[in-house]
């Protein structure tokens, strides 16, 4: 079955440019043309994924992010003109799952869209009955449904928060650099990508944490990276 890309942008010669690229890989596509619109389309279709600019009118990219993370753990890829890292890293803390810039490179706007949908909706995809939990302490993961408890108790995870932990709870005690991180999540090298590393841990700390201060399963190994213990 082919995914579904939400294409979002107030530019109609964008949206129109990106859907195209999109169903040349062989992809489905939705079209919105300001956050709201954006929202009432996710009310109707199933979505993969979004690709989402910031400056909208009627309701911006970031006010449309939020609004999307009440609900949906969906791929989020923030494609926006604004290049400084503080940006980046507003569209991280917010939800995002990726971040372009404008003017963005074709060729890589497809890799990242495949490497998030490949993260989302194929791992965990051929995983076993025997194999299907990993248990560190209070934390259960589902590999199967891709979700995760912390006691008991369900707690809500993006698709790269999810393969973050993922990643650590299935290599419990072994402490993963930034860097390491980056390139077995994002599947590239790390260039400049421990400040998004660093907002992930931070919102996985929030969210499977009694007290993120002092963290009981996700820990800092100060100078050299982030391990989970139980």
């Amino acid at each position: 079955m082919s995914s579904n890309i939400l294409v979002v942008d107030d530019e109609k010669e964008i949206v129109f440019a990106i859907t195209k690229l999109l169903e040349k890989e062989g992809y489905t596509t939705l079209k919105a043309y300001d956050g709201q619109e954006a929202l009432n389309c996710l009310e109707q279709n199933r979505a993969d994924l979004i690709i989402l600019d910031v400056m909208m009118p009627r309701m911006d990219g970031l006010s449309t992010l939020i609004k999307i993370r009440e609900k949906h753990n969906i791929p989020v890829i923030i494609l926006s003109a604004k290049m400084d890292d503080s940006d980046k890293v507003i569209g991280l803390e917010l939800g995002a799952d990726d971040y372009i810039v404008k003017p963005y490179n074709p060729a890589e706007l497809i890799a990242r869209v495949n490497s998030l949908l490949r993260r989302f909706l194929v791992l965990g995809s051929g995983h076993t009955d025997n194999d299907e939990w990993t248990v560190v302490g209070g934390l259960r993961l589902n590999k199967r449904a891709k979700n995760v408890t912390v006691d008991g108790e369900p707690v809500r995870l993006t698709a790269t928060e999810y393969n973050i932990l993922e990643l650590l709870m299935e290599n419990k005690g072994k402490v993963f650099s930034a860097e390491d991180i980056y390139n077995e999540v994002w599947n590239e090298e790390a260039v400049a990508g421990a400040n998004t590393v660093m907002v992930h841990i931070r919102h996985l700390r929030e969210k499977i944490e009694i007290n993120p201060g002092d963290p009981k399963y996700l820990k800092v190994v100060w100078g050299i990276g982030y391990k989970i213990e139980g």
